[in-house]
């Protein structure tokens, strides 16, 4: 595996870049409008969704929290119905400065909860910057999809919101046993990831455990195309530009476990 590309004041600058665009990809657009990528949302609704989850990783950044604090900021964002649609766009943009505020003054090494297995992600604050920038990132995603707006990533960026998504997908809950569903580890398996000249990653999964690495290497299934159409297409959103050759049953599979906290 490898560390992470961006520094922790990057990520904390890049939070509040993120909501900034986000707030200007949504300016002025009906916030009852549908959100296709997640079902059932209206702009509103995702922009108080983001908003919670800002101030929620504040909470436990701040109050240094090692164990769960309450989420209904996030899975209820009807809590903020108070705030007037025409300011929710600035109430968003100051809890992001809030949010990179808090995490600054901790600094990426303080002990906090996270939601992530401790074996596969360091237990700190780092780990909730680089999680709300792509958060951030991929919601912005969602709004420009739902708007019209242009979205565009920088390539570094990307690059490491992909390298997160391959963090993630090495967690127990993404390949131990499950009833009703194959193994997904096994001899002779592994996912090649090619972003062209942005980078390649290769997943084995015939140990223990899932291993990456950045590079080429033989494959069972390989999934190609521009590194931001393959983040989005990680993350089940519209990625036209990727395409995929090979065993296409292991890669559904594969999918289907390691999206399992999207669903959470």
């Amino acid at each position: 595996m490898g560390e992470a590309l961006l520094t922790f004041e990057d990520y904390c600058d890049a939070i509040v870049a993120q909501t900034e665009l986000l707030a200007d990809h949504t300016k002025g657009a009906d916030p009852t409008a549908p959100v296709p990528t997640c079902p059932g949302w209206h702009l509103g609704r995702l922009l108080r969704h983001v908003g919670g989850d800002h101030r929620w990783a504040a909470d436990i950044v701040e109050t240094r929290a090692t164990e769960p604090i309450d989420d209904g900021m996030v899975n209820d964002p009807a809590g903020y119905t108070y705030l007037d649609d025409s300011a929710v766009g600035d109430w968003l943009v100051k809890g992001a400065g809030q949010l990179a505020g808090i995490l600054r003054d901790a600094g990426p090494d303080t002990p906090v909860w996270t939601p992530a297995d401790g074996q596969v992600v360091e237990q700190s604050v780092m780990f909730w910057a680089r999680r709300m920038t792509y958060e951030t990132l991929l919601h912005r995603a969602d709004a420009a999809l739902a708007t019209g707006a242009q979205f565009a990533v920088e390539e570094r960026l990307a690059v490491d919101a992909v390298e997160e998504w391959l963090e993630f997908s090495t967690v127990p809950e993404a390949y131990e046993p499950v009833p009703d569903e194959p193994d997904l580890l096994g001899p002779g398996r592994a996912l090649l990831f090619d972003a062209g000249t942005a980078g390649q990653w290769l997943l084995d999964l015939t140990g223990q455990r899932p291993q990456w690495r950045r590079g080429s290497g033989e494959a069972t299934v390989t999934v190609r195309g521009p590194v931001t159409d393959l983040l989005l297409f990680l993350y089940a959103r519209p990625a036209p530009g990727v395409g995929t050759r090979g065993d296409s049953e292991l890669l559904d599979l594969w999918l289907r476990r390691t999206r399992f906290w999207l669903e959470a």
